[in-house]
């Protein structure tokens, strides 16, 4: 069934991840067009992730109340205003408020796959096809770069690339609109009824239906696991956008030019999606602890290690073997925020409950490079990683103490 309907289940998170990922890199170029500094370009890099952020319980609201097929076409028309922004915004302001409607629009793609798959696809191998969503994403996002790339050599401009980003939101929101319903089409599975033998007798009271919840309503009454495994959850989230941040940091701290650290990053990029459906395989075959605790020992292992090499002699050497060892873990923890988020979601109405979970483990990526920015201000950078590595040996911790108690084993 996946293969079957892979162009209109993974498709649509694809093209939007190809376009999002051709256009990334040139959002500080976009701002210092408009006479931002560095500093202010950053900032406007940034408003994506807040957008995301900001967008994830609104999207939890629209899907539940929706759909996952109006709610991605709408998502999809959005981003396209806001892809012309890009283009010609007059002023930073707007140039921010354009990103950060791209980044609010991400998230309703995010959400609305997430649930599909939540409610569509059987505990068996709901790791698999999650691995598949996430790996999807990152195909997006690492071939999205050289796509720039082509397109600045072919037409020297960069608005080449956004207007590629706005054909691949075209391309996205007719097949969103005039594909199959993946709602019709994809039939849920079933699951045990109870049967009620009938008396004849007259039935007193109400008679029993689905309660829908609203956002804030799922937010209480799943706040312990949102607290317990939602946490645990954003460390990891927090240690995958860390790693963006440091890697490059690390290799111009110690001496590095450009050349070699794009090569090193390049190559943790090629080994982390290369694990991405292996990832799917060992939570859906040994549990989602297989997956999760050797990812986070390995990511926290290999930052705390890491922060001891800064002033060694072969420097060099040990930022590019533990630069491969963060592949290697964040590789393995490929789908494992989807998976776990849909594990632990209420099946009958997911959408709400995971906005709320998308939510938190955003705001762990967001956290994570300020925490780094903040320590490495007051103290140094190695002492900075070191913290992450610390966090991310708490956050296997908390795996180990919350996926036993909330996550129903696979089959």
């Amino acid at each position: 069934m996946l293969w079957r309907l892979a162009p209109m289940i993974y498709g649509p998170t694809s093209l939007f991840a190809l376009g999002e990922g051709a256009v990334l890199p040139l959002l500080p170029v976009l701002a210092a067009r408009l006479g931002a500094d560095v500093a202010t370009a950053a900032l406007v890099a940034t408003a994506l992730v807040v957008g995301q952020l900001c967008g994830n319980i609104p999207a939890g609201w629209a899907v539940a109340r929706f759909g996952e097929r109006l709610t991605m076409a709408g998502g999809g028309l959005v981003a396209l205003v806001g892809t012309m922004g890009l283009i010609f915004a007059p002023s930073l302001a707007l140039l921010a408020a354009s990103v950060f409607v791209i980044g609010f629009c991400a998230a309703v793609f995010g959400l609305a796959r997430h649930s599909f798959m939540t409610t569509r696809v059987p505990l068996a191998f709901r790791a698999r096809a999650l691995s598949l969503l996430g790996g999807s994403f990152r195909l997006g996002m690492f071939v999205g770069p050289f796509v720039t790339a082509a397109l600045l050599a072919l037409f020297g401009r960069e608005d080449a690339a956004v207007w590629f980003f706005g054909a691949c939101l075209v391309v996205v929101i007719l097949l969103v609109s005039f594909g199959p319903d993946l709602e019709r089409v994809v039939v849920r599975p079933r699951r045990e009824a109870r049967v009620v033998e009938d008396t004849g007798e007259p039935v007193s009271g109400s008679i029993p239906t689905r309660e829908r919840r609203g956002v804030f309503a799922q937010m209480v009454r799943h706040r312990g696991v949102l607290a317990r495994l939602g946490v645990a959850a954003a460390s990891l989230s927090a240690l995958r956008s860390v790693r963006q941040m440091v890697l490059p940091l690390w290799g111009v701290s110690i001496g590095l030019d450009s050349q070699t650290i794009a090569l090193v990053v390049g190559i943790y990029g090629a080994i982390d999606f290369a694990l991405f459906y292996a990832s799917g395989q060992v939570m859906d075959r040994f549990g989602r602890l297989w997956a999760a605790l050797p990812a986070m020992l390995m990511m926290g292992a290999g930052f705390l290690a890491m922060s001891f090499t800064h002033d060694l002699p072969d420097a060099a050497m040990w930022f590019a073997m533990f630069a491969a060892v963060l592949g290697v873990g964040n590789g393995l923890s490929s789908g494992i925020l989807l998976t776990l988020g849909a594990d632990v979601a209420p099946q009958d109405d997911p959408a709400a409950f995971l906005g709320s979970w998308r939510t938190i483990t955003d705001a762990g990526g967001a956290a994570g490079p300020m925490l780094v920015s903040a320590v490495t201000a007051v103290a140094s950078l190695p002492i900075a990683t070191g913290l992450m590595g610390v966090v991310g040996l708490l956050g296997a911790w908390g795996f180990v103490r919350w996926v036993p108690r909330y996550v129903p084993r696979p089959r």
